[in-house]
């Protein structure tokens, strides 16, 4: 069977495997927690773990774990398996090869380093964000010059949300300044991303300090669909709960 880890970090989800793992472990368990996940718009970071009382897989259990790697495998963002059955650390080691997300195995003695390797940020990201779900608003951050693989993340964290309620009630921009781009790939991914987006984004809030911002929602509101506002740098809070107020 198959357990939720219940006293875990936030930002990680957890699974205990036991015994004999059928088919309707996957139905009452992972697809839940995987389908919960892609309605927040959220990635998943998740430790599983199979002890010692761990048995197996039934032919059943197998054709859901395909079926599931499938359909979920985008939103999986680092898995760490935590066993010291050796059939299973070989598994996870060639599948870790061919997956395109972080996977890495430990022994059941270093759980706590793979939990503190499911809590390290991500390497190399220009840009952090987070949804709020009880707003409906996605916070984003940028910290350097962009690069195809950010603006990739963004919609991955995006894209479900906007399939399951319809469209994002806002989005903040909070930044120092223009970071730019690492490539012309780079620009031209940010282009697509706010073309596919930006009719399914009702506000905009630029959260920044500077004079080009102040006439930046004038200069944009030819090309976008959502309302633009711009708001000092020490008002994130406040750009927060303009973006995500609900429509009159």
């Amino acid at each position: 069977m198959i357990e939720r880890i219940q006293d875990l970090p936030a930002g990680i989800d957890g699974l205990n495997a036991t015994g004999n793992i059928s088919r309707d472990d996957y139905l009452s368990v992972i697809d839940p927690l995987l389908e919960r996940a892609h309605r927040e718009g959220r990635r998943v970071r998740l430790l599983y773990r199979f002890g010692a009382e761990f048995e197996g897989f039934s032919a059943g259990a197998a054709w859901e774990d395909m079926r599931v790697g499938l359909h979920y495998l985008r939103l999986l963002e680092r898995a760490a398996v935590v066993t010291d059955i050796a059939w299973l650390r070989e598994g996870v080691r060639l599948a870790g090869a061919l997956l395109p997300c972080p996977m890495r195995v430990f022994s059941v003695a270093a759980e706590a380093d793979a939990i503190a390797w499911l809590s390290e940020p991500e390497a190399g990201a220009r840009i952090s964000h987070h949804l709020l779900p009880e707003r409906g608003v996605l916070v984003m951050e940028p910290h350097g010059p962009l690069r195809q693989e950010d603006f990739d993340a963004l919609a991955l964290t995006v894209d479900p949300w906007i399939e399951s309620y319809g469209e994002l009630a806002g989005l903040v921009i909070n930044t120092k300044g223009i970071p730019g781009w690492e490539n012309i790939g780079a620009l031209i991914r940010h282009l697509r991303f706010v073309r596919d987006h930006h009719t399914r984004i009702r506000r905009v809030a630029l959260v920044a300090d500077g004079k080009l911002f102040d006439v930046a929602p004038r200069l944009l509101e030819h090309f976008l669909h959502a309302e633009l506002r711009h708001f000092p740098h020490d008002q994130l809070r406040e750009a927060t709960e303009w973006a995500g107020e609900p429509q009159p």
